[in-house]
């Protein structure tokens, strides 16, 4: 490794043994995980699926990606699955493409509110390709189903997205489902931030209800950084497949899908659920503490990992006070909240996640302990 490169990955080892890791889409893969990220499955080109290769020499590349599917569909109690995304983006991509055509009418949850850039926002292709329609949250910042509802009939989409980046309540996959099925529109729910709860146990699963679900790899599922899709009902699977190969993406990174193979096999032992549980219990600890001392925690608690802090009244935006958290070795993200009086670049919010440091066995007590340091230096 050369040595301006070796320094700048120690500096990182370093920043991470150091930080408290807060920020809800991020977490630690197992060595093994890491390790196949940079094994000699990146140095084979395997366009196409197992049994179906553009390329010879790809026997073990269908092994590896197979034993992926298996486990996953295991894992999910799915009956389908793909593998290959190299991001939830490319997912959701994928998906939007094997069920509407350029025009169609795409409902999603509105960036400001906690859905995702991919769900239908204007600098997105979503966004671009789509006739975007976006629903949000009420004053508590809860999803209100009925004006969910509302909207659904008065827009009549062709897909509606559930699924959220900063909503820290457990979705309720049956009532998304009798709207979109109100309206004839298919039910995408991207699970990414939720993910690994929903492996765990910890948090309710959207198969039995979504025609297809989406999700990233990493997050709470503490994988390699990529994507997935899966879904239950063959009549999709020609669709997605296509949809993925040849239509978002060329060859897949056989690499990573070897370290998806290793983090769904993790999560199906019983530790992970034990772990996604305590991810779970943290979270709750924590809001719980920052309430008590003060700090307006959004919906008044957490279903999950999630915890978003209002800053409103604050003379912190949530730039500012991500940036002093950081400053005290805590790194959290800035976010907005519902009806945010300041702009995206300064946002009044914080969104804080406990699954990474869960992850280096952290529990209640040390995280009750960190949320009376961030009140305090959120207060000054």
């Amino acid at each position: 490794m050369y040595d301006d490169i070796k320094l700048i990955l120690d500096k990182e080892q370093q920043r991470q043994d150091t930080t408290v890791e807060l920020i809800a889409s991020e977490n630690y893969a197992s060595q093994s995980v890491m390790d196949l990220c940079g094994s000699i499955f990146t140095n084979k080109y395997a366009e196409g699926y197992p049994g179906k290769r553009y390329y010879n020499g790809c026997e073990h590349m269908d092994e590896i990606e197979q034993l992926a599917i298996d486990k996953v569909c295991e894992l999910y109690n799915c009956g389908f699955a793909n593998v290959q995304p190299h991001s939830g983006v490319n997912a959701n991509t994928a998906v939007y493409q094997a069920l509407m055509n350029p025009g169609d009418t795409l409902m999603g949850m509105d960036l400001a509110s906690g859905g995702h850039l991919s769900h239908g926002a204007p600098p997105t292709l979503s966004g671009k390709v789509y006739q975007a329609v976006t629903y949000g949250v009420d004053e508590n910042g809860l999803l209100d189903y009925e004006q969910i509802r509302a909207l659904a009939k008065v827009s009549q989409p062709q897909v509606i997205v559930a699924g959220a980046s900063a909503y820290p309540r457990q979705i309720d996959w049956q009532a998304f489902k009798d709207i979109a099925d109100g309206v004839g529109a298919y039910l995408v729910v991207d699970m990414a931030h939720y993910s690994g709860l929903v492996a765990g146990g910890a948090y309710e699963s959207p198969l039995p209800y979504a025609d297809v679900v989406t999700s990233t790899t990493h997050k709470t599922l503490r994988g390699p950084r990529g994507g997935m899709i899966l879904w239950n009902n063959p009549d999709y699977t020609k669709k997605i497949n296509s949809s993925i190969f040849p239509g978002t993406q060329g060859g897949p990174l056989m690499n990573i899908i070897a370290a998806k193979a290793q983090c769904y096999t993790e999560a199906l032992l019983p530790s992970f659920e034990q772990y996604a549980h305590q991810v779970v219990k943290n979270a709750q600890a924590m809001a719980r503490q920052l309430e008590q001392y003060g700090i307006d925690v959004l919906t008044g608690g957490t279903d999950s990992h999630i915890i978003l802090i209002d800053l409103k009244d604050s003379k912190y935006s949530g730039r500012q006070a991500a940036d002093l958290l950081e400053q005290n070795g805590i790194t959290v993200n800035k976010n907005g909240v519902p009806n945010d009086p300041r702009n995206f670049v300064e946002t009044s919010g914080i969104r804080i996640g406990t699954a990474a440091e869960t992850t280096k066995g952290n529990q209640e007590y040390w995280f009750r302990e960190l949320a009376q340091k961030i009140a305090n230096l959120l207060k000054g």
